[in-house]
């Protein structure tokens, strides 16, 4: 089999050790009857301990230089479709629905990934914007297993005082934990940190029934804006307000103007978004 150099361009990094591919594809608690999004197929090693298990496979790759090694290996597997693309650039459920990409398998059945699990090991610098589009997709993954930077799966699954934008965000849609820690020596080439393999479940009913999305993390954005500040400040100025009206929002809300956004937790979110919301309405109300 031909082995390639991994790109340093693409942030490749294959994942070598058998042990942890097993624990990733075990972390993933496939059947027969599940579809598997692959992002960053690579090699096509993890690609193919999923495809022993699942019973569909959209195998997405990047680099042109796998996608013909990734086809000859898996040419006499029907259920392994191989995609070559940007999966940022790409539409996940109308892929998973119909294998839209430089391929397309008409035997799909077009109601097909309508839920569907996704399996990465994810170049570190497009972590953050693939999170990102998973979560917040309208048709997200029931299950992500996604292997990346240890520190950001560890920002993922914090709790306060170490909370971050991006674990209110990934917490917000889903339950979240750790189920595997990869030393750089399991990698070929070795990044310089280690990794880990951060499991996502889907949450099936929204965290806060009846909130606005758009409402809450606008707020949480602006809590963060500067998160080494006191909320009053970084309220107010990711708000466009004074320091008194986002101290009487906190205030409002049961939480002190002095904390800081990485102490609040997602009730803490909640209970500031729908004091804003109301005074907001209220001011609405009074003009008219």
């Amino acid at each position: 089999m031909t082995i390639l150099r991994p790109r340093k361009r693409l942030g490749q990094n294959f994942l070598v050790d058998p042990l942890h591919q097993a624990r990733i594809v075990a972390a993933a608690d496939l059947v027969p009857d599940d579809a598997v999004l692959e992002i960053g197929a690579g090699d096509g090693f993890l690609t193919a301990l999923i495809a022993a298990q699942a019973g569909r496979v959209v195998a997405v790759e990047l680099d042109e230089r796998l996608i013909a090694v990734l086809r000859r290996r898996f040419s006499a597997q029907a259920h392994v479709l191989v995609l070559h693309g940007d999966i940022l650039e790409m539409d996940i459920a109308e892929v998973m629905r119909t294998g839209v990409g430089d391929v397309q398998d008409s035997s799909l059945d077009a109601d097909a990934g309508t839920r569907f699990k996704v399996v990465a090991n994810l170049p570190y610098y497009i972590t953050g914007a693939v999170i990102r589009k998973l979560i917040e997709s309208e048709a997200p993954p029931a299950l992500s297993v996604l292997t990346i930077q240890r520190e950001v799966a560890e920002r993922i699954v914090a709790d306060p005082p170490h909370m971050s934008l991006l674990a209110v965000s990934v917490q917000f849609y889903c339950f979240g934990e750790i189920v595997d820690r990869i030393p750089a020596s399991a990698f070929r080439p070795s990044p310089r940190v280690e990794s880990a393999t951060v499991r996502l479940l889907r949450r099936a009913e929204p965290m806060f029934p009846g909130l606005q999305v758009e409402d809450f993390f606008k707020v949480t954005r602006a809590g963060f804006c500067q998160p080494r500040k006191q909320l009053r400040n970084s309220l107010a100025l990711g708000m466009g307000v004074s320091p008194n009206v986002a101290t009487a929002w906190l205030q409002a809300a049961g939480i002190s103007p002095q904390r800081r956004a990485e102490t609040l937790t997602l009730e803490d979110w909640r209970r500031l978004t729908e004091a804003v919301t109301r005074e907001s309405d209220e001011v609405l109300a009074a003009r008219h």
